[in-house]
């Protein structure tokens, strides 16, 4: 039995887990940020003080093979004005805010939840602090909380939090039994890194003989990763002291008219560059539906199953 961890938040996180969840002979350990504080996340963490639920509620849903109907219950979102107190909620956001009070133990609450959809694998907040993560930029501006980091056009210098923050020991102990390490598609900034500058996680990780593999984005993200190629991201990892031993990069030839519509939206593709100094592997790994450019959950699990 292999045990695989898979670090990041979002969407991107889940397509790996898509991906993987039905590959025999695995464990799955998904870590996953808390530090989201836009929309409803944001709302509920600051009424209950409470870690971030809504990249669990995905990497959950994700994960899971429950009914259809549980899935769609989770990410029913109730409609109204933002001042309504249930406007602008999903439900699955609601259902880990209660079992969290009612258990008080937020671990607790992804656990019930976890068996009431049937998830396999295990989903592990990577702090169960109500942390708040600031960013400083390149003309040394502070900007504080998740949400507001991608607002602005200055380039990201780091990433960090103000207070101590104490890893989940779950997370640790997963990091340090892990065959296989996978920071995931996503955020680099607001997904990926807000795990591993936690300190404990961060020298668990250090510390791994696991191989820890970037799969990397394909196209760059406007105000976070603006103009980044694959080296500059992976510079961003090494400014953060997060060690990668692999990355994982796409070799599909992205469509003329794809490009362009994301140009408009200030996002290029991330391409490869000489100055990356660890090894690369390409497959083609993406999908290209509506003229959106994601990960095929598919094309994932070949790449992994090839790795193991």
């Amino acid at each position: 039995m292999k045990k695989i961890v898979a670090i990041g938040g979002g969407h991107g996180l889940s397509a790996i887990l898509r991906g993987i969840k039905d590959i025999p002979d695995i464990e799955i350990s998904a870590i996953v940020t808390v530090a989201d504080d836009g929309g409803s996340t944001g709302r509920l963490r600051k009424r209950y003080t409470i870690p971030a639920m809504g990249d669990v509620r995905n990497v959950l849903l994700a994960l899971s093979d429950g009914e259809p109907l549980l899935h769609d219950l989770m990410n029913f979102r109730f409609e109204g004005e933002d001042n309504m107190d249930i406007a602008g909620h999903s439900l699955g956001n609601l259902i880990l805010t209660a079992l969290t009070n009612m258990t008080g133990s937020f671990n607790e609450a992804i656990r019930i939840t976890s068996d009431m959809l049937m998830v396999k694998g295990r989903i592990i907040p990577s702090t169960l602090q109500n942390v708040t993560l600031f960013a400083q930029m390149d003309d040394g501006t502070i900007v504080k909380g998740e949400a507001n980091i991608p607002s602005l056009i200055h380039n990201i210098e780091k990433v960090f939090y103000q207070e101590a923050v104490h890893a989940n020991e779950e997370a640790v102990q997963a990091i340090k039994e892990a065959d296989l390490i996978i920071y995931g598609i996503g955020s680099l900034y607001t997904s990926i890194l807000p795990n591993t500058i936690i300190k404990g996680i961060n020298e668990a990780l250090h510390e791994s003989k696991a191989w820890r593999i970037y799969f990397a984005n394909c196209m760059t993200q406007s105000n976070e990763t603006y103009n980044y190629d694959l080296a500059a991201h992976l510079q961003a990892f090494k400014d953060h002291h997060t060690d990668v031993d692999l990355v994982v990069t796409h070799e599909d030839k992205i469509p003329e008219h794809i490009l362009y519509r994301y140009a408009q939206q200030n996002s290029i593709e991330v391409l490869d560059s000489e100055e990356v100094t660890i090894p690369v592997i390409k497959y083609p790994l993406l999908s290209f539906e509506n003229d959106l450019v994601r990960h095929d959950p598919k094309q994932i699990r070949k790449v992994i199953e090839d790795l193991l």
